[in-house]
């Protein structure tokens, strides 16, 4: 099988390429199995250290015939050996060189020799896996990456033949043992759990990390022992207050934020950080008084530094190389710090340039720190002082919309979360929000095949609704079209279902609103009440269809509806006696609005109410232990008596 080239070659070089490589290649298809193993091993010294040399034999179909020898049960071990140093010699240059062996299926050929009972072929194909994984352009869905992944590993045994190595004399041994065990935890419970109890010397292996966490111990040991306790403290095996994440590992990530360290060690120490205390507000609140790592992190915006105060190019080439990353790693961890308490996101938004450093980030080129900056802006807008002041002042919408206009599905989940925040009713960026064309942005995600998105796209339009004027709510109803709004209602799943319903009760809301929705889009309203009236949903997705009916119920023109749907009037007395207080209330409601006695024809529906027996429940109902449904009940029958 020939290798696909990534460029074609001029003649002339490839006539030169030949002449100089060319035997190389030739040798392989020696009759003599002894030449043959002489001119693989000639191969591997002409391609040490040399990149030309590398992807000439490329080029020339080398990487075939290596496969070919080294997959030849007839071939000796030590041939079979020296194929696959060549590959992982090759593997070492260019990324092109590692999509030249990808394209020539060169994984499936080593994992199947990793079978061999040889164990210097077996270290050869593992060190060639090894650099190959290793390489960018290798995707990692071709090894063990997935929780099904870890289950396979952890059932065969690896917790337990990986655990000994902890105690071996080489450090490198005890580093991969080490790194072992972070992937496998990784939002794996199962894993987690496991690792709590395993003994190694007679001692556990979190006490075993923590020991790893210490000063003395080199810096990639400390941060990997770090991430250990983190995944299993994540996983739920080890308590979030417990000391060893409390005294040892939160202290040594926030250790590793400093300025002291590498850099690479700053964004890793920061990013395991972030994960560390994402979900725990006690963990949140004590990173954010640790070293005052809220300031700490304003230094990660600082790079690369002035090239005037870099004489270095080497320096200059590292510090950019790394400036996205930093950015990324600190706008994830203000993100965390700044997740529930409002003390902690004002302290973030008042360090140096915040705001601005956000906007900047939002309208980056990388991917990844339009992402963080995201959800930094997303954490640090559940604030309704922040929204009011900073978010106001610095006109973060302008961005947000920027990126919700074009983006992966993973920031679009999160942009459109923030948009939600920001379309609250006391948001002052609301109006402007809605003068750039947001209605039509979210009606289009409410037909997204993301979950994610459909949830967010009714839930800001939810948000857009309320107290809005007549215009916008009319805006609305037009942008996602009857037929849209009728598949939010019978879509699977119970959040978008909620936030549909959310955005109906607000679009019911005020008498003349209500008769006008009502008079163009009543009939289908009605159907699809009844069907979730007569559907199998939980209580408060029935709750929030009775208050819908209640706020129809309150139009003027609007609550003939009801009254002219037999159908629609048993439901409202079925849940009136239902054994649920919520669904009871939620139906009383229905009925005080119809029966109100000041309101024009409110005699004849009460009288058509009496006569189904609704006065009757009124009286049942005004003996209730609940004292809500009692009240109510002898409210409603006060306006009989008036």
């Amino acid at each position: 099988m020939a290798c696909v080239l990534e460029t074609p070659l001029r003649m002339s070089v490839l006539s030169e390429v030949t002449a100089s490589s060319r035997h190389y290649v030739d040798r392989l298809f020696d009759p003599d199995p002894q030449k043959v193993l002489q001119g693989v091993i000639d191969m591997k010294n002409a391609v040490i250290g040399n990149n030309k040399q590398k992807a000439n034999l490329i080029v020339l179909g080398a990487v075939p015939r290596l496969l070919y020898l080294l997959q030849q049960e007839t071939s000796s071990t030590e041939l079979r050996t020296e194929c696959a140093v060549v590959l992982g010699s090759l593997a070492m240059g260019t990324e092109n060189n590692v999509k030249s062996l990808l394209d020539c299926h060169i994984i499936p050929a080593l994992l199947q020799g990793l079978l061999s009972p040889e164990l210097k072929f077996i270290e050869a194909c593992l060190r060639c896996l090894r650099t190959i994984f290793t390489s960018p352009v290798t995707p990692e869905e071709l090894l063990y990456t997935g929780p099904d992944h870890q289950t396979i590993l952890f059932n065969h045994g690896a917790v337990q033949n990986i655990a000994h190595l902890l105690s071996s004399t080489s450090y490198k041994v005890r580093m991969q043992a080490l790194k072992c065990f972070s992937v496998l935890a990784f939002e794996n419970p199962q894993v987690s759990m496991t690792l709590v109890n395993v003994l190694v010397d007679g001692e556990l292996l979190p006490q075993i990390f923590v020991k790893m966490l210490q000063r003395d111990k080199p810096i990639e040991m400390q941060l990997t022992s770090a991430k250990c306790l983190t995944y299993m403290c994540r996983a739920g095996a080890i308590q979030t207050d417990d000391i060893c994440i409390v005294l040892k590992t939160l202290p040594s990530l926030v250790r590793m934020c400093s300025k002291e360290r590498l850099l690479e060690e700053r964004v890793e120490g920061a990013e395991t950080l972030a994960y560390l205390i994402e979900t725990d507000v006690e963990l949140q609140r004590i990173a954010s008084i640790t070293d005052h790592l809220i300031a700490m992190l304003s230094d990660y915006f600082k790079y690369p530094s002035s090239v005037s105060a870099i004489t270095d190019i080497k320096r200059l080439d590292h510090d950019l190389k790394h400036a996205h990353e930093l950015r990324q790693a600190a706008f994830k961890l203000y993100a965390s710090l700044g997740a529930n308490d409002e003390d902690i996101r004002k302290k973030i938004i008042e360090t140096e340039n915040m705001m601005d450093r956000i906007v900047n980030g939002l309208s980056e080129s990388s991917i990844k720190v339009r992402l963080s900056a995201v959800r930094c802006l997303h954490s640090l807008s559940r604030s309704v002082q922040q929204l009011r002041t900073s978010f106001q002042d610095h006109a973060v919408w302008k961005p947000l919309m920027k990126v919700l206009q074009n983006a992966p599905d993973e920031v679009l989940v999160v942009a459109s979360s923030t948009l939600c925040n920001l379309l609250l009713e006391f948001s002052p960026s609301k109006e402007p929000i809605l003068e750039s064309g947001a209605i039509e942005l979210l009606c289009s995600l409410t037909q997204s095949e993301n979950l994610a998105l459909r949830v967010n796209g009714i839930w800001a339009l939810m948000n857009m609704a309320f107290q809005a004027e007549q215009k916008i709510k009319a805006d609305i109803l037009q942008g996602l079209s009857t037929e849209q709004l009728f598949q939010l209602l019978s879509d699977s799943d119970v959040n978008v279902l909620m936030k549909t319903l959310g955005l109906l009760r607000n679009l019911l809301s005020t008498r003349p609103h209500i008769d006008q929705i009502m008079s163009t889009h009543g009939k289908q309203i009605m159907q699809a009440v009844t069907l979730i009236l007569e559907g199998e949903h939980n209580i408060e997705v029935k709750e929030q269809t009775l208050c819908i009916l209640a706020n129809i119920a309150d139009g003027t023109t609007a609550k003939e509806l009801i009254m002219t749907n037999d159908d629609i009037l048993q439901k409202i007395k079925y849940y009136m006696s239902h054994s649920n207080t919520k669904l009871q209330l939620a139906a009383m409601f229905c009925i005080s609005n119809l029966i109100w006695n000041e309101e024009e024809g409110s005699q004849e529906r009460q009288d058509k109410l009496r006569d189904i027996g609704i006065v009757d429940i009124l009286h049942k109902l005004s003996q209730s232990s609940d004292p809500n449904l009692c009240d109510k009940a002898k409210t409603a029958l006060q306006q009989y008596l008036a």
